[in-house]
């Protein structure tokens, strides 16, 4: 694995670091709203940092089809919110979710450490925007698709050559634009531009994209794909999202997007205990 930098914060090579969500919409898939009021959405960040959270997601626009968010509303969203959260916790990472690139400056000049740009470049002046303010960038697959569509008989003759060439080539192009190289990080795009199958598949090919060299940062919480697979809605899909987690960081990937820090908080920590990156918190069995 590979050593990387957000902003101002740095992570190890053998480091598993939890991208805690905090959504600033009123109508998210899962939470459906629970974090739309500054007051909620500030608790929220608390629990996440007090359950081991290195970095925070907020996003001001839900990934999926509603209502029209325009680059107004979103940084009425998120640019104040930004700002509070630098200012109450200085050594958290924060990450915005955006693919706008006015969004992504008035959040950097806010304090953002990291540009997730979940739609895979679609507003190609983002990464220039990374590159202004040396954040981080993540780079996501999502197969050419729009903003907010939802996959309609998507078709790959090999899904991961197509995540590999794309993610690679936003990266690739990033690094050109002037974006530290130690500074992106590549992301499959779990459910963006794919069906269930699809979201499997790279599950399993996942150390194709970590043999790339860079760092691999996987969104998989409560998604549809785990819905489907166990035919369950998103409040019943805790556990199935976190034996995905565990075995996509013993394949190799580094930054797990969730819902449920604390969660995702130990069960990485049982996972770097198995790979022996991480000694166990007590040691006394057998000793005393």
């Amino acid at each position: 694995m590979t050593a990387f930098r957000l902003g101002r914060h740095s992570f190890g090579a053998d480091e598993l670091a939890v991208m805690a969500i905090v959504n600033r919409t009123p109508d998210s898939f899962y939470d459906k709203g629970a974090t739309f009021d500054d007051e909620p959405a500030l608790a929220a960040v608390e629990r996440a940092v007090e359950a081991g959270a290195r970095i925070l997601d907020i996003g001001g626009v839900k990934a999926g089809p509603g209502d029209e968010v325009d680059t107004a509303e979103e940084l009425r969203r998120v640019v104040p919110f930004v700002t509070a959260v630098r200012e109450r916790w200085p050594q958290v990472a924060i990450s915005v979710d955006t693919w706008r690139a006015e969004v992504g400056a008035a959040v950097c000049e806010a304090g953002a450490d990291v540009l997730n740009d979940a739609w895979g470049g679609v507003d190609p002046d983002l990464a220039g925007v990374a590159a202004q303010y040396d954040v981080g960038l993540v780079c996501t697959h999502a197969g050419g698709a729009e903003p907010r569509t939802r996959p309609h008989r998507v078709a790959y003759p090999d899904v991961m050559a197509d995540v590999l060439e794309r993610t690679i080539g936003l990266a690739e192009r990033a690094v050109s634009l002037g974006v530290a190289r130690e500074s992106v990080l590549i992301d499959p795009g779990h459910d963006f531009g794919k069906n269930t199958r699809h979201s499997l598949e790279v599950t399993r090919r996942l150390p194709e994209m970590v043999a790339t060299g860079w760092p691999v940062l996987v969104s998989l919480s409560r998604k549809d794909f785990v819905g489907e697979t166990l035919n369950l809605p998103p409040d019943d899909r805790l556990t199935g999202t976190l034996a995905t987690t565990a075995i996509s960081a013993w394949l190799g990937a580094q930054v797990f997007r969730a819902h449920d820090a604390a969660a995702t908080r130990q069960v990485l920590d049982m996972t770097a205990a198995l790979l022996g990156t991480r000694p166990p918190a007590v040691a006394r069995r057998g000793l005393a």
